[in-house]
């Protein structure tokens, strides 16, 4: 990122941080295999060992239970493949692709869910927001949205697999988790070495690994020291600025518990790919919609189970908070969207006056 932009695009995913880049770096640099069990080898084993248990403390679980994978991705498919398993239309794609979307949701994007056994319920929605209450035993929850902005325990405890994602908490992209036992007669489908306690066969990517256990005790620290807290204040701060310089935003997924970092709004009239290419341009990176469904014409599957008009869902952006953000930026990007949604409404104002 360049000083004079003002990165508010979170949910996509976090910066690279710094303690990640140090892992990294540091991991790229030993030589050895992790299955080998020479000097070198161990080395490499320490470092994905290490990873492991960082990952562990950070969501309270088991070592033993941490499966790494390549992303949330194939998270998703290494554990529902082959399930008959219910979900909602507010889950991202690499879950909606393996399970049917019968679950129901309501206006505010809260599901109801009748058989948790057979079912699989995001920990929060990446678009508005809005958490979820998982019930006791579900099957499977996506928690990349959740995990190091909120405390995971409680999902841990009632999800008997959690999907995770390096790059949404500040690790490098290209790696994810499965934490939670997986059964050996349906998700050991990519065979060979046996990694990865034989769930995930293939040479780790120790660089990504380290990444991750890093970026792991980065976000259970800020999650314990209060920093989503501040930046929950900033949101809400920065919504009741929203409303006034542009009476007729509308707040979507504002009633129920939201993610601290998280706002989703609307325009009518002003569409949010417009938006996000006019915000762009004046230097702030902000989302219309979740990072994979912003490149669709059609409102997202997300908001459309809210049932949210679609001259409403058309008109969404997304913007999502992390630490480092302050006030003036804020108040800064607010004041620039003011700007140009006058000059819309001017706009419009003008077209519908003309003969």
């Amino acid at each position: 990122m360049t000083p004079d932009r003002i990165y508010l695009d979170w949910n996509a995913t976090a910066p690279l941080a710094a303690a990640a880049r140090a892992a990294v770096h540091h991991a790229l640099d030993t030589v050895g295999n992790p299955s080998s069990i020479h000097t070198e080898g161990r080395q490499a084993r320490a470092i994905v060992d290490q990873a492991r248990q960082d990952l562990a403390d950070a969501v309270g679980a088991d070592p033993m239970e941490v499966t790494f994978t390549s992303g949330a991705t194939e998270s998703a498919a290494l554990t529902l493949a082959g399930r008959d398993l219910q979900s909602a239309a507010i889950e991202h794609d690499c879950i909606s692709a393996w399970t049917h979307t019968t679950l129901s949701v309501d206006t505010v994007g809260r599901v109801t869910v009748p058989d948790p056994a057979r079912s699989c319920l995001q920990a929060a929605n990446g678009e508005t927001g809005v958490l979820q209450t998982l019930p006791s035993g579900i099957a499977v929850s996506d928690a990349t949205q959740a995990f190091g902005k909120i405390p995971l325990r409680a999902a841990r405890d009632a999800a008997s697999q959690l999907l995770l994602s390096a790059h949404k908490i500040g690790g490098p992209k290209g790696v994810g988790a499965i934490v939670g036992q997986l059964d050996e007669d349906g998700h050991f489908r990519i065979r060979g070495g046996g990694q990865e306690f034989g769930r995930r066969s293939g040479t780790e990517n120790i660089a990504g690994i380290a990444g991750f256990g890093a970026a792991s005790r980065m976000a259970a620290a800020q999650v314990r020291d209060g920093i989503w807290q501040e930046l929950q204040a900033l949101r809400d701060r920065l919504e009741v600025l929203l409303q006034e310089v542009a009476g007729t935003v509308v707040l979507i997924g504002a009633g129920p518990e939201r993610l601290p970092n998280t706002t989703c709004f609307a325009l009518p009239g002003w569409k949010g790919s417009t938006q996000v290419i006019e915000m762009d341009l004046a230097g702030y990176a902000i989302s219309a919609g979740s990072a994979c469904a912003s490149g669709k014409v059609a409102p997202s599957s997300a908001l459309r189970a809210m049932r949210v008009p679609d001259e409403i869902a058309e008109c969404s952006v997304r913007i999502s908070l992390g630490p480092g953000i302050i006030w003036p930026q804020l108040e800064a990007f607010a004041t620039e969207w003011g700007r140009k949604s006058r000059r819309r409404v001017q706009e419009a104002g003008a077209a519908g006056a003309s003969p």
